[in-house]
């Protein structure tokens, strides 16, 4: 998702707290940058790209190679500045995302999250945001979209350890985004025909400040 204008800890294997979320907020600033140290940037790709527009595999090998990816994810997730990223995004048809996020009250969360569900909250927790809402993918569009202002995401991290991911606000927005990519939506998907059209010409006319790979 687009920004608004030690070896344990590498592992995945966060604490949990009393209620089984997942405390994805301690030692942010370190993980990420080892993360993204080594890893290597890769260009985004962009809405009309096929891998974008499917559901993609679960993952099902927590390896090496799995690693290699998420370093490389977080790697180009700060290359072009954003707080959240899947696989697909890079090009791989893998259902992982990472993000590197604060939520409205500024707290910053970081983590990987492999085959995410997204939870069906019930109506009394259902506050809908419609604040505005961006995408590397689309880039230097932005459309305003509402979505519930707190969800729950429940997968595996990048060692298959089962994880529950729980945020509000601009944070709540990102796992809802990022999951919809693995499942083969992008945020336009969700516009109306008008919105759509608009935030689609807002990427013709832009210039993206990161490397992007052009469609055929």
């Amino acid at each position: 998702m687009a920004q608004q204008d030690t070896d344990q800890q590498h592992g995945g294997v966060l604490p949990v707290d009393d209620e089984g979320f997942v405390v994805d907020t301690e030692d942010c600033e370190a993980r990420e940058a080892a993360y993204r140290e080594r890893g290597t940037s890769r260009p985004i790709t962009v809405v009309g790209n096929p891998v974008l527009h499917k559901e993609c595999k679960d993952v099902t090998e927590f390896d090496d190679e799995l690693a290699k990816l998420v370093d490389d994810m977080f790697a180009s997730q700060h290359t072009a500045e954003g707080v959240g990223l899947a696989a697909n995004q890079i090009g791989v048809d893998l259902k992982v995302f990472v993000y590197d996020c604060p939520d409205d009250d500024g707290v910053r969360h970081t983590g990987v999250v492999c085959n995410p569900v997204l939870r069906e909250l019930p109506a009394e927790q259902r506050r809908l945001d419609d604040s505005n809402e961006g995408c590397l993918s689309v880039p230097t569009a932005y459309a305003e979209l509402a979505r519930p202002d707190y969800a729950v995401v429940d997968g595996r991290d990048e060692k298959g350890n089962p994880i529950t991911v729980r945020g509000t606000g601009y944070f709540a927005r990102c796992l809802q985004h990022e999951t919809d990519h693995l499942y083969g939506y992008l945020y336009i998907d969700r516009l109306s025909k008008r919105e759509r059209k608009d935030a689609l010409k807002q990427m013709e006319e832009g210039t993206p400040r990161y490397p992007v790979v052009p469609n055929s």
